[in-house]
């Protein structure tokens, strides 16, 4: 038989993961509206980024950044090598990424408009509420 501090840590749990999903989902579809014109998915633009950000990175240390699965990894990668926007290089038995001209040409662009709406998305929060959140969030890693 639950306590009743087990049936209110359950509730509690249960309206956190409901909570981020509903923020999730609402920072995405803002996200999405500003990476439409430029034909991009998020999981592509998460690729962009992290790739635009390392100027250089492993296939491997991408995929641990990533917030997609590994197995869509790979059609990510080739979907954005075919477009252009990323090369690939081997060095022995690893993969480095890169942007080609065309996927840094494409980073400048929408990575401004993606900061500045992050920005105002959490413009209600303080630096501190910021940080706590941060740090709270690094707990369930």
């Amino acid at each position: 038989m639950e306590s009743d501090f087990d049936e209110v840590e359950k509730n509690y749990s249960v309206l956190i993961w409901r909570r981020v999903m509903e923020i999730y989902r609402s920072n995405t579809n803002g996200t999405n509206q500003i990476l439409y014109p430029f034909g991009l998915s998020n999981a592509q633009m998460d690729v962009i980024c992290r790739v635009g950000e390392y100027n250089r990175i492993s296939q491997k240390e991408l995929a641990s950044k990533l917030v997609v699965t590994k197995g869509n990894i790979t059609q990510l990668l080739q979907k954005l090598e075919k477009d252009g926007y990323i090369s690939r290089e081997r060095e022995w038995k690893t993969n480095y990424l890169s942007l080609t001209e065309k996927g840094n040409d494409l980073y400048i662009k929408f990575e401004p408009e993606l900061v500045d709406f992050q920005r105002k998305y959490f413009n209600c929060l303080t630096i501190d509420d910021k940080e706590n959140i941060l740090r709270i969030l690094n707990k369930l890693e």
